[in-house]
């Protein structure tokens, strides 16, 4: 970081030097990325499988709940700090509805000391004016998150509260990489591996932690078997078996054979390996190219001034190349119609798309609810059909949410082909997994009739249908010299009654069974009015993202090439005397751009290509 950092000063004081104010811009965006690295790591898994236990041992301290009767609703992100500190960041009130997208400057911040802000995420702390809690946030001075990494415990996805997990699968695409955490008390189960193609999917590294092994004897078998699941899924993932508690023994103790015995020191091996090294060496390359191309369009104005200070009679074959190249640059902006014609059909087509298969996942969904209303009553069964429903539709979000990026991340790479066909410069890396977080808890499915009535209730059901039958019966009785009541009159009045409860029932059920499907209709078109929404708007940042960088890659080479040509037109006009002390100070400049130049090509290990 410190000799990008140099570099990148010395290439913002050329920039100035030069009045380049667009390419001044774009390194101090570049720089502010340096200088705050971000290499995120979500710990992810079911409820209760260690996933808060696991981050404190890895940081070595306990800044997340944990214990049976805690579960983790918000996300905890423990980064670096000099000083250990905590917060709890709150999401607005006005904007607190499913569909808000608040930018991170709108967010508000309440210090809270570390020792309290377990309990206060597990408790659901709120703000004084209302405010929603949306994650706690955690800086402490440890070794492993000093290169920029970030762990996060995210909520538990699977279970009654999987609607709430949606966040965490919205997360997976900003991630450097997923810990996928599960005990070893049983093999994977059918929802966790659906999970973990979602997350290999979205996230270029996955890999999967089996936690509790102190406590399960067998649990060598059971990762045997979970490795039979990867590979038969397809997934190549690498999986450490580890105990969190013994690795806060090891702690405590400061033993270093518990140490190696718990696990967590291969596991954090792994991440500075492969994803804190790879992520700096990936950050490099993108800083590089940033550097190069800036370097290159600095030199290419003060060489063509150079050129035509020396030699002025090949002045006019240089303007010449240069109007050439210039109208070449002016043509690509002209003809960057293609690109945007097919950014734009890309996305309407991908819009339509994604609604079509979000609404085919909920047509399913309802099927298979109306089938099982229809098989059952649903108001005794119905705390289990919410929790069934609430899982079945968060599945199917989250299904809809990774292909729509999967496409969106296809139609960047469309986009950007064909920018480069049309004669665009080499773009530097995309990123389009750093939108805010837009996937919240879903609405809640409405209550309805429970079906649940008293022994008076069903009584009075029955005696109103009874009565009919006693005093019909009665009276024809009353004819052979009976009294209205009687034991004939009675008897029928029960057969009677008996059939008018069952039918009174029979029709109970019925209306509670069309009460249980208008619900369930009614949800699904809330879960894709406000998905849609969602997802769009993340398809619209991909859009956005695209859109202007090509179009600053393109102003940033007109700007160049006009400038390459107006010094060449003035160098022509120039006096002798002042042409000597402008060649060297161009001399000057071009020296500081190639040592420049030459220092980049050396940090990275590859050869640069020259101006």
């Amino acid at each position: 970081m410190a000799a990008s950092l140099e570099l990148l000063d010395r290439a913002l004081g050329l920039a100035g030097r030069c009045d380049r104010p667009d390419l001044h811009r774009r390194l101090t965006v570049v720089k502010e990325r340096v200088q705050t690295p971000s290499i995120r790591v979500l710990v992810v898994g079911e409820p209760k499988q260690g996933k808060s236990f696991l981050v404190n041992a890895l940081v070595g301290a306990p800044v997340c709940a944990v214990g049976d009767d805690v579960a983790t609703t918000v996300p905890t992100v423990v980064r670096h700090g000099d000083t250990p500190a905590a917060a709890l960041v709150f999401l607005p009130r006005e904007a607190s509805g499913v569909t808000a997208s608040v930018p991170e400057q709108g967010l508000s911040r309440v210090t809270v000391p570390l020792e309290r802000l377990a309990g206060e995420l597990a408790g659901g702390a709120r703000a004084a004016d209302g405010s929603a809690l949306v994650r706690g946030e955690v800086q402490l001075p440890r070794k492993i998150l000093a290169g920029g990494l970030e762990v996060v415990d995210t909520a538990g996805v699977g279970g009654l509260g999987s609607a709430s997990a949606l966040g965490t699968v919205d997360m997976l695409p900003s991630a450097h990489a997923v810990l996928v955490v599960s005990d070893a008390s049983q093999e994977y189960t059918a929802p966790e591996m659906v999970f973990i193609r979602q997350a290999a999917a979205l996230c270029p590294n996955v890999a999967c932690v089996l936690t509790k092994i102190d406590a399960n004897p067998e649990w060598r078998t059971i990762m045997e078997l979970d490795r039979g699941h990867l590979a038969a899924a397809g997934i190549q993932a690498p999986m450490f078996a580890v105990s969190s508690s013994l690795e806060v023994l090891a702690v405590q103790r400061q033993d270093q054979e518990l140490h190696e015995e718990s696990g967590v020191g291969a596991l954090v091996s792994y991440l500075r390996r492969e994803i804190v090294g790879r992520a700096d060496s990936l950050a490099q390359r993108s800083t590089m190219h940033d550097l190069t191309s800036v370097t290159e369009q600095l030199g290419l104005a003060l060489n063509t001034e150079l050129t035509a200070l020396q030699d002025p009679a090949s002045t006019a074959g240089l303007l010449a190349e240069l109007e050439t190249a210039r109208a070449g640059v002016d043509d690509l902006r002209r003809r960057s119609s293609r690109w945007q014609q097919l950014l734009t059909d890309g996305v309407t087509d991908l819009m339509a798309d994604i609604d079509y298969d979000l609404r085919d996942r909920t047509r399913a969904v309802t099927r298979e609810a109306d089938d099982a209303i229809e098989s059952h009553d649903p108001g005794p069964l119905w705390d289990d059909f919410t929790g069934w429903m609430d899982r079945r539709v968060a599945a199917a979000v989250a299904e809809s949410f990774v292909w729509a990026s999967q496409r969106s991340e296809w139609l960047a790479d469309q986009v950007v082909e064909q920018f480069a066909k049309d004669g665009g410069a080499a773009l530097p890396d995309l990123s389009i997994g750093d939108a805010t977080e837009m996937l919240g808890s879903l609405v809640e499915l409405s209550d309805i009739d429970r079906g649940v009535m008293k022994l008076p209730q069903r009584l009075l059901i029955g005696m109103r249908g009874s009565y009919s039958g006693v005093l019909m019966t009665g009276l024809i009785t009353s004819l052979a010299g009976m009294a209205v009541i009687n034991p004939i009159s009675v008897g029928v009045g029960l057969v009677i009654g008996s059939k008018a409860y069952r039918d009174d029932k029979q029709q109970r059920r019925q209306r509670r069974q069309n009460e249980a499907k208008s619900a369930v209709r009614r949800h699904l078109d809330e879960v894709v009015f406000q998905a849609s929404k969602q997802l769009k708007d993340r398809l619209r940042y991909v859009q956005r993202t695209l859109r202007d960088m090509i179009t600053d890659t393109v102003d940033e080479m007109s700007r160049t090439l006009a400038d390459a040509v107006k010094v060449a037109q003035q160098s022509a006009k120039g006096a002798a005397a002042e042409r000597d002390a402008r060649m060297r100070a161009l001399r000057q400049q071009l020296d500081q751009i190639e040592r420049l130049r030459k220092d980049v090509s050396g940090l990275t290990g590859n050869t640069v290509p020259g101006r």
